[in-house]
C-alpha cells in the first residue's frame, strides 16, 4: 500500500487536482520504476509558503533561502534505490506499528508551484507532480550535484510523469 500523509499549513487548495492523489500516483510509479521490494511505503508531505520553507531550510539545512521543495530522506542509501540497505536495520526504517517503510518527508512551497507553472507554461498539477517526483528520487538516494547525476534524475523524473500522462500540456 502506497500512502502519504499530507499537511497543508496554508490556505492553498487547488481545484484541479488532489495533493494526495497526485503524490500517491507519483510515489507508486517511481517506486515501481526503482524496483522497490516494499509494497507498504509511506511519505509525509507538508505544503507551506515561502516563509515556511525558508524557516525549514534555515532550521534543518542551515541555508537561509527560499526554495521550491525540500526532501528529508529517512533511508541512508549507499547506492541510490538499493533497498537492501534496509535488511537488518528494519527497526530504523519501518514503522513499528504498521511495518510500513518510512521513505521520508517532503516540504513544498505552494507559491513556487504557482510561479513555476506560469514560468514553464504548464499546469500547477504538472508542477506539483514534478516537484513530488524530484523529491521522491532524493528520498531514494539520488542527487544532482554534478551534470551526470542531474541527467539521471531528470530522465527518471520525466519517465514517471510520462508514464502517468502528466505532461507539460496539462
Amino acid at each position: 500500500m502506497i500512502t502519504s500523509c499530507v499537511e497543508n499549513e496554508t490556505s492553498y487548495k487547488p481545484e484541479a487536482y488532489s495533493f494526495k492523489k497526485v503524490l500517491n500516483a507519483v510515489l507508486k510509479q517511481a517506486l515501481k520504476d526503482e524496483n522497490c521490494p516494499y509494497k507498504d511505503v509511506s511519505v509525509n508531505l507538508l505544503i507551506t509558503d515561502e516563509q515556511g520553507i525558508e524557516d525549514y531550510n534555515k532550521t534543518y539545512r542551515n541555508i537561509d533561502k527560499v526554495t521550491d521543495v525540500l526532501s528529508f530522506p529517512n533511508i541512508d542509501f549507499d547506492v541510490p534505490s538499493d533497498f537492501s540497505v534496509i535488511e537488518g536495520h528494519e527497526i530504523d526504517y519501518l514503522d513499528p506499528d504498521t511495518g510500513r517503510l518510512q521513505l521520508g518527508d517532503i516540504v513544498i512551497n505552494y507559491k513556487r508551484i504557482q510561479s513555476q507553472a506560469l514560468e514553464y507554461g504548464h499546469s500547477e498539477k504538472r508542477e506539483f507532480a514534478f516537484l513530488c517526483a524530484h523529491s521522491i528520487f532524493h528520498l531514494c538516494g539520488y542527487d544532482h550535484m554534478d551534470p551526470q547525476e542531474a541527467s539521471v534524475m531528470e530522465r527518471k523524473q520525466e519517465a514517471v510523469l510520462t508514464a502517468l500522462g502528466i505532461t507539460r500540456d496539462l
